[in-house]
């Protein structure tokens, strides 16, 4: 079943589906004759500042590739009650809460312009014609007629400012009355995904990981995420790979700390995303290690083992990087350099490699950042440390290829 998943999201089928997801209880949408591919995505969790009421939600998301036409994906998995979407509009994002005149499409579900989701569930969109713009801002706006549960589905640190008015104004390209709306973080709220149908794409890459791939101390509203940047390298190599960005802050990959344990939520979020070909698995490792009773190295290189199987089996290749220093010391430094020496080891299963250590660490003392790529945290690297691990991808492991046997 977990196989035939992601094989249904490329599917040739023409019709309105209810499935049941791995971690939640159903995936229903349209499916066309052309393969999807993502162009953007945010890894879904629990939010707790989700009651909205007859309200319009103006989401902002920065693409990575384009295409000539787009479907939306809402997420209802984590809620408490049905999720009620009373319209749905895409368009181009024109700055703030504004919106290109003439840009604005209808998105509709199953042809209705409404959709209720059950609690659980995720729901894809029909197909709209509507032309997605690479490395471009696409505003997605969602009315909310009826009370939403406090407690439900998002994306905490989405650095990217929400807007929210009274009413149903999701048409409207200037948002009259609309105000920036982001408590806890800018966050999406119900929003996990937007695709396209491009002819030229090659596949989608996926960025697995935690806060240094969530983009944690770069700046709102930039997109200067490692993610983003490494769009805009693809872009000028004229590649045209989707690059779907599902760190969550704060998570690993054992405990449901911070969205679902790494280990459980992979499936949903890398092997069920829509075209997706390669797999960047980061840093969910350093939660792991920067705790109080960290796991062993062999039980972490357990877990990255497996993440790659898992990978394998579904035809993915898998990109392993390097865990970037925290200026952490004994047996958890050990543990750090005991894992980084196995992803890069000729043993390791890893189809290539992002070396994100050697990108931001200290020559002089690879145990902690280099001051120029430190946020000030020791942890996080700051933008220009965020560029140098884009800047440290291969993109010759991003070509197209023989899909990678299973071991």
């Amino acid at each position: 079943m977990n196989r035939w998943i992601p094989a249904l999201l490329k599917a040739t089928l023409v019709l309105c589906i209810v499935l049941p997801d791995i971690a939640s209880k159903g995936v229903q949408g349209v499916e066309t004759s052309a393969p999807w591919i993502g162009t953007w995505s945010a890894s879904p969790s629990i939010t707790d500042d989700a009651g909205f009421n007859n309200q319009t939600l103006r989401q902002i998301v920065h693409t990575s590739i384009g295409g000539g036409s787009a479907r939306i994906q809402l997420s209802n998995l984590f809620g408490s009650e049905p999720l009620m979407i009373g319209e749905a509009r895409i368009a181009r994002g024109a700055g703030g809460q504004k919106t290109v005149v003439g840009s604005d499409r209808a998105v509709t579900f199953d042809g209705q312009p409404n959709v209720t989701i059950p609690v659980g569930a995720s729901v894809l969109s029909d197909p709209v014609a509507f032309e997605v713009p690479p490395l471009a801002d696409v505003a997605i706006s969602l009315y909310l007629p009826v009370q939403t549960a406090q407690r439900s589905t998002g994306h905490v640190d989405g650095l990217q400012d929400v807007y929210i008015a009274a009413g149903d104004v999701a048409a409207d390209p200037v948002f009259t009355g609309g105000s920036t709306f982001s408590p806890g973080g800018q966050s999406y709220y119900f929003l996990t995904g937007l695709d396209v149908l491009n002819p030229a794409a090659t596949g989608a890459v996926v960025t697995f990981g935690a806060s240094i791939t969530d983009g944690l101390k770069s700046s709102v509203n930039a997109n200067r995420r490692w993610p983003n940047r490494l769009a805009i390298r693809l872009q000028q190599a004229g590649m045209t790979v989707g690059v779907l960005n599902q760190g969550i802050s704060g998570n690993d990959f054992f405990t449901n700390n911070a969205g679902q344990a790494g280990l459980k939520r992979f499936d949903r979020d890398v092997l069920q995303q829509p075209g997706v070909e390669w797999v960047v698995i980061s840093d969910d490792a350093i939660n792991d290690l920067n705790t109080d009773t960290p796991p062993t190295a062999r039980r972490l290189i357990g877990a990255l083992r497996q993440l790659i199987e898992r990978a394998h089996r579904a035809n993915i290749k898998a990109i392993c990087s390097t865990l970037t220093p925290f200026a952490a010391t004994g047996s958890v430094e050990a543990a750090r350099q005991d894992i980084n020496a196995f992803i890069l080891s000729p043993t390791s299963g890893c189809d290539a490699v992002l070396d994100q250590a050697k990108a931001v660490s200290d020559p002089a003392n690879p145990a902690v950042l280099l001051p120029a790529y430190n946020s000030g945290d020791n942890l996080h690297p700051n933008e220009a440390g965020l560029q140098a691990i884009a800047d440290a991808m291969d993109l010759g492991a991003l070509t197209a290829g023989v899909p990678v046997q299973a071991p």
